[in-house]
């Protein structure tokens, strides 16, 4: 049985390579890249997989897991600025697929500690764009 959580948090970031010049970024991230940043209400969801208990009827503890995602994701990325606030961005460009996986691995313990397994993490970084992580195998 598959469940997902949705949460949402603010945060703005530069999506530039400090190894490239201003005009191979630009031409790589384009606007995105210029120096004081741009911001996004980014959406994430939490995708867990696991068998149903029999006994509760549930795959885990609902609010256990948005706790988990209150500490490990929005008490971290909301309102802040991810190149100087959130370690890795400040060595690796925060891309959403950069920050999807980011968010994996703050969550897959955790989740994995109240007995089901982290199926994918899915980031809407715009109505049109978002980016699903996943270390499950695609059947």
């Amino acid at each position: 049985m598959l469940i997902t959580r949705k949460a949402e948090f603010s945060a703005s970031h530069v999506c530039a390579d400090p190894r490239l010049s201003t005009e191979e970024n630009e031409r790589l991230y384009g606007r995105e890249s210029r120096p004081l940043g741009h911001g996004h209400n980014y959406v994430v969801e939490v995708t867990v997989c696991g068998d149903v208990d029999p006994v509760h009827g549930m795959v885990l503890d609902l609010k256990a897991l948005k706790e988990i995602i209150r500490e490990q994701v929005l008490d971290v990325y909301d309102h802040r600025f991810l190149n100087h606030e959130v370690p890795p961005f400040d060595r690796i460009v925060p891309t959403a697929e950069n920050v999807a996986r980011d968010i994996w691995q703050r969550l897959k313990d955790p989740i994995g500690r109240l007995g089901p397994a982290l199926h994918s993490i899915r980031l809407h970084e715009s109505d049109d764009l978002f980016v699903e992580y996943s270390e499950t195998p695609a059947p």
